[in-house]
């Protein structure tokens, strides 16, 4: 039985943050497996698929999937795809919490360059949070 394309992981990029889309699509594959979002075995979707949904060059994609390849976090069968090794992912309590004061503070100051109070910004992401069951 083949296993299905991963559907729980939405890729995103961010286009102003500097960092290249390939490193991009790493760390969010690693943070999925670290959290448990991805599990051995699991595909991803191929590269073209990732490409078009992205709206970024086969190529970044391709240069991610080599490079998790060599760091041995997927493995490519030709003809059937990436999947998640059996390589442990951990991210400690530092790394992550640098991650999200990262993600935290572009998020306030694109919001804020709109006009947006702080209070306004906390009260939508706790409507936005409880609306998705966060």
């Amino acid at each position: 039985m083949k296993p299905a394309v991963v559907q729980k992981l939405e890729f995103s990029l961010d286009f102003k943050s500097g960092v290249p889309f390939y490193k991009q699509i790493i760390f969010q594959v690693e943070m999925a497996i670290a959290d448990g979002r991805l599990q051995k075995g699991e595909q991803l979707p191929t590269v073209r698929s990732l490409a078009v949904d992205l709206s970024i060059n086969p190529n970044t994609v391709a240069r991610a999937y080599n490079e998790m390849e060599i760091r041995n976090i997927v493995i490519t069968q030709q003809g059937s795809g990436t999947f998640i090794s059996e390589r442990e992912v951990s991210l400690d309590a530092i790394e992550r919490e640098k991650i999200l004061t990262q993600l935290t503070k572009a998020y306030i100051t694109k919001t804020a360059s709109y006009g947006f109070s702080l209070e306004e910004i906390l009260k939508n992401i706790q409507e936005i949070g409880s609306d998705l069951q966060i």
